[in-house]
């Protein structure tokens, strides 16, 4: 399979020209960065993974619409991507605020041998406590931290993401966590 940052100018070119098999590779290749990259942005929350995949799908959706009038500008096509991405998950944020999450006792068709509540209770404290960790972090360093710790992102590929550096992701990645370090410390019994 193809990695993120080796998505070709030609494959975008084609697909801007309407090239059907094109769009269909392209879409192909973007689609799991794009599901781990929302599963990473809304799976620390309350939200489920049936969210974080309805988002990508969104994504994806505005991507092949947005394609006839994408122009290259200097920066690889997979930012202009994670930009799409970044208004589709803050639209996600903002109506999920406005209908607040009932929940509803699933019923499961069989038994499930997996973790039992303790290990579940204890896994949604270990992601909200994380959660909050992210959340004293600025944008940059976060997205930063998300692409390169959750999701895995090599510098290069981060870099290529983010429209900067592999140099400057290293950097912003050793300043975040650093700041992660000493809040957990901070946070610690003496």
């Amino acid at each position: 399979m193809e990695r993120s940052s080796d998505i070709a100018d030609e494959l975008v070119t084609a697909a801007v020209a309407g090239d059907r098999t094109a769009i269909e590779h392209l879409l192909a290749v973007i689609r799991p960065v794009v599901v781990r990259y929302c599963r990473a942005r809304l799976g620390r929350t309350d939200r489920s993974w049936v969210a974080a995949d309805d988002v990508a799908q969104e994504v994806l959706a505005a991507v092949f619409s947005a394609l006839p009038g994408y122009r290259q500008q200097g920066k690889p096509f997979l930012a202009y991507v994670y930009g799409i991405a970044a208004r589709k998950l803050v639209d996600a944020h903002r109506a999920a605020a406005r209908r607040p999450a009932v929940p509803v006792a699933d019923i499961p068709e069989s038994v499930d041998g997996a973790d039992g509540p303790p290990e579940l209770v204890l896994r949604g404290e270990l992601a909200d406590r994380l959660g909050r960790l992210l959340d004293l972090l600025p944008e940059p360093q976060r997205e930063v931290v998300i692409m390169r710790v959750a999701l895995g992102f090599s510098a290069q590929e981060t870099a290529a993401a983010l429209g900067s550096t592999p140099g400057s992701v290293r950097v912003t990645q050793h300043r975040a966590l650093a700041r992660l370090r000493k809040a957990v410390a901070a946070d610690l019994p003496a």
